[in-house]
């Protein structure tokens, strides 16, 4: 015999079982990570504390560019529109907190079968004396609403707010990403600056000895002329002289390409950069950079970046360990409900309802599971993003660092090579003249100044380089 009883403790106990079984995953643990250094390896001192753009590029004409790049540049535009979403999920976890309250008319039609519950029921209510015709039920029976429907999930195991904390911590991140690339445009329209200058300068080094040698093709002409030359030493005159011109051809070239780069950089049309180019010849500051990495590397809008990314996957994985709790939930109705049109706005058909519930996972708990396996994986990657970022960072100062200092000592090494370049032309020059030293003397003499002088304006260029990508790998501005 069928037992209603026993069914009954069966789908408690099954319930109960249900409900004690709910329990969340163990948290993994993260690994242990080799300590940054507590110094980098650089002798040359220091002032204090890190400086801002404006005050390690004094240069009014780059100035100008990099604060049209911070206002027109597309992809700083785009990150604007990232934080605002970001922004925007923070206020969509907010709102999760509070119960849902929606307007709502419906209406329906229902014809139940002489068999049902309801269509014995609703027979039977008719039949009663106790009901007049207002309250007689039709067949078909239609049901229609006019009111409110509400629904919350109150927040008893902090899910909600974890899921907030995660928006919240996006949300940060996504400005210290738009900071970071601030800092990084600043170096980028800097550097490419410096090299249109370094260009410049580098053109006007290939005019000056172009006209050295038209100078000397000139004299060995007209010695050619009085037979004290060959036709050889005019065409080995002329070969140099040409393959020179070439260059400024090379040199254009680059100077435009550079040109249309940081115009894009600075978000318009090709175009005309203003410049000084004698800035390349200044000297570079003698102090800009100083600390130690935790109190330098850590202020780096990336690495901030990055250690907002690692809470926020924190956030994550704790909200999906609680997915696996029971959720509770309180519904509430309230308006007006009829079965007849004509009667839904009567007194009589004022209707309200609340219900709790208390809702576990059963046979999704296996989906839920592997969400939070996800988002353990996701926290993983974030850790070890965290860290990649701070030994990249580390490297990359320690490089600018020891960067600046090579590339200054083989600029004032390579200035004396130019110095004692040029009196060796001269006096070649002297010697050609005097009949003691022969044409090819004086044509490699010009050559080695012309490399010498290009490639001291090349080391000054990468000694700017070194100091913008320092700037940069310091964090730049978000000091």
């Amino acid at each position: 015999m069928y037992n209603i009883k026993s069914t009954h403790l069966y789908l408690v106990l099954l319930t109960v079982a249900a409900f004690a079984g709910c329990k969340t995953i163990e948290p993994q643990g993260k690994p242990d990570i080799t300590p940054i250094p507590q110094a980098f390896a650089d002798t040359v001192k220091r002032s204090a504390a890190a400086v801002n753009w404006e005050h390690l590029f004094t240069d009014t004409n780059l100035r100008t560019l990099i604060d049209t790049a911070l206002a027109n540049n597309y992809d700083l535009k785009a990150g604007l529109q990232r934080i605002t979403i970001a922004e925007a999920n923070v206020k969509l976890a907010k709102a999760s907190f509070l119960p849902s309250l929606n307007a709502n008319v419906s209406g329906g039609v229902d014809k139940f079968g002489k068999y049902t519950m309801n269509g014995v029921g609703n027979y039977d209510t008719n039949l009663s004396p106790n009901i007049d015709g207002r309250q007689r039920i039709p067949d078909p029976t239609a049901d229609f609403f006019m009111g409110f429907r509400s629904s919350w999930e109150i927040d008893v195991w902090g899910k909600l707010s974890k899921r907030k904390q995660s928006a919240y911590l996006h949300y940060l991140s996504s400005n210290m990403g738009q900071q970071w690339y601030r800092t990084q445009l600043v170096a980028q329209v800097a550097a490419m600056y410096y090299e249109l200058v370094a260009l410049d300068r580098q053109m006007k080094i290939l005019k000056a000895n172009i006209k050295l040698q038209n100078k000397g093709l000139g004299i060995v002409e007209a010695q050619l002329t009085g037979g004290r030359a060959t036709s050889l030493a005019v065409k080995q005159f002329k070969a140099q002289k040409l393959s020179t011109e070439g260059k400024q051809y090379e040199i254009r070239q680059a100077i435009t390409r550079t040109e249309n780069e940081l115009n894009s950089l600075l978000g318009r049309y090709p175009e005309k950069i203003t410049r000084d180019s004698t800035a390349i010849m200044q000297l570079l500051p003698a102090s800009v950079y100083a600390g130690i990495p935790s109190e330098v590397l850590l202020r780096r809008p990336d690495i901030r970046e990055a250690e907002l990314e690692l809470k926020a996957a924190d956030a994550d994985v704790q909200a999906a360990r609680r997915a696996l709790l029971p959720s509770l939930s309180l519904d509430a109705y309230s308006g007006f409900n009829a079965f007849k049109l004509p009667l839904l706005f009567s007194p009589g058909s004022l209707a309200s309802g609340v219900l709790a519930g208390l809702t576990a996972p059963i046979f999704n708990r296996g989906v839920l599971k592997n969400g939070t396996r996800v988002a353990t994986a996701n926290q993983m990657t974030a850790f070890y993003n965290y860290h990649q970022h701070i030994v990249q960072g580390f490297q990359e100062v320690s490089t600018q660092m020891t960067a600046i200092k090579n590339y200054n000592a083989a600029y004032e090494l390579k200035s004396d090579e130019v110095k004692e370049l040029r009196e060796a032309l001269s006096t070649a020059n002297d010697l050609y003249l005097a009949g003691y030293a022969n044409y090819l003397e004086v044509i490699v003499a010009q050559g080695s100044v012309l490399n010498a002088e290009i490639e001291q304006v090349n080391l000054k260029r990468q000694s700017y380089t070194a100091l913008i990508h320092l700037f940069r790998a310091m964090g730049g501005e978000s000091n």
